[in-house]
């Protein structure tokens, strides 16, 4: 049995546009980083969060990876606690799923204590429990595709059940990150909470479209469905230059580009020689409004959190 176990989790993609709370997928140019070690106090303790500008919370029940992580402990009855740090490689607000990355790095961390070690799905309840603290509600979009790797479709909050997508072959994400800050639960707050029943039935058949197209390979069918109609309109003002930035994507190639989670991270599929193209028109469209960025490029393997040491 292990007294320390390290682990990392990838950064993702939430809602990949056409799939508002259900659809994910990793990124696997940053994560989260977890190390966790038994202590003979019992309970969860957080010692230090390195990584981060702002100051993220120590208190276990304030913070995703000590919630997540207090959640699994409480449930095994274990007689050691445990002593943790977080190292954050992704930025705060930016819509990468920073919070579902921590609570899943630290759940994964902790299994590996355990004498008989949990399965995936079961760890999946006990992040969504500290996902819960930072957005204000549960959702998996982040936290599956976190843990399972890939593109991932979760269906159910109470008895989640999830499964990978494959996504062609020689697609990439290209993400740009402007240099905001932007609230998950603000982001959240602004939506309307009825849709058109037009605007229901245009997404379902885009959402329905675009895992089909992935099974196939039809890379035109992904074009044509990669289109969300009911939450990007909402939150693209919450973004200076979104339009233009998408813009620049789409005519650059992208087979689609929307809102990453809730924002303000920009993403578009391509294909990979389209990749270096298109994130620097993106890129530029942020530098004319004013805004720096970061900018990645990044493949969707399946491929989740692991324990790294």
């Amino acid at each position: 049995m292990r007294n320390s176990a390290t682990a990392f989790a990838p950064a993702t993609v939430g809602n990949v546009g056409i799939g508002f709370d259900i659809l994910g997928h990793t990124v696997e140019a940053i994560g989260d980083t977890v190390r966790v070690e038994r202590s003979v106090r019992r309970g969860v303790r957080i010692l230090a969060i390195t990584g981060s500008e702002a100051s993220l919370p120590l208190q276990t029940e304030r913070n995703t990876a000590g919630m997540a992580l207090k959640s699994l402990v409480e449930s095994q009855n274990l007689d050691f606690g445990i002593d943790m740090t977080i190292e954050k490689g992704i930025p705060l607000g930016s819509g990468l799923g920073g919070s579902a990355a921590s609570a899943v790095a630290a759940v994964v961390a902790g299994n590996a204590l355990l004498e008989q070690p949990l399965t995936k799905l079961e760890l999946l309840k006990f992040a969504m429990k500290g996902e819960a603290v930072a957005s204000g509600s549960v959702h998996v979009d982040n936290i599956a595709p976190s843990l399972f790797g890939g593109l991932v479709l979760t269906v159910g909050i109470d008895h989640p059940r999830t499964k990978q997508i494959p996504v062609p072959p020689g697609l990439r994400c290209v993400l740009v990150h402007p240099h905001m800050f932007l609230s998950t639960r603000e982001a959240r707050r602004i939506l309307s909470k009825t849709v058109e029943l037009s605007d229901l039935v245009w997404q379902c058949a885009n959402l329905a479209g675009f895992i089909s197209a992935c099974y196939t390979n039809d890379l035109d069918m992904i074009r044509d469905a990669f289109e969300d109609v009911v939450v990007e309109p909402q939150r693209q003002a919450l973004i200076p230059g979104f339009k233009d930035v998408k813009r620049a994507a789409m005519s650059n190639g992208a087979l689609g580009c929307s809102i990453s989670g809730a924002g303000p991270t920009v993403f578009a599929w391509c294909e990979e020689a389209a990749a270096p193209t298109i994130v620097a028109a993106m890129a530029a469209q942020f530098a004319l409004h004013k805004l720096g960025c970061d900018q990645w490029v990044s493949s969707i393997e399946p491929k989740g959190a692991r324990v790294i040491d």
